[in-house]
């Protein structure tokens, strides 16, 4: 293993990485908790990413089934009726 150079200043930037962990008492938690409750959980922020797609998705499936049961063609326009003259 390499050995460590002095720093000319005496500034050691492994003891300064490993002191600067989360610290035991955190003086601004109490005041940073209100972002992740209540209507700013994370729940919440991704339920309002999209609006009314639920709506979208339940009206366009309604009109799916509309149009399969009242728009049907009836004129019997099928793929055998391809070149025949219609009367």
């Amino acid at each position: 293993m390499a050995s460590r150079r002095a720093n000319l200043t005496g500034f050691d930037k492994h003891k300064f990485a490993a002191a600067s962990g989360q610290p035991a008492n955190d003086p601004w938690a109490r005041r940073e908790a209100w972002r992740y409750s209540g209507p700013f959980t994370r729940w919440n922020r991704l339920k309002s990413v999209f609006p009314g797609f639920g709506i979208a998705t339940a009206a366009f499936a309604g009109y799916l089934v509309y149009e399969q049961l009242f728009l049907t063609s009836s004129h019997g326009h099928g793929e055998g009726h391809k070149g025949e003259e219609h009367h």
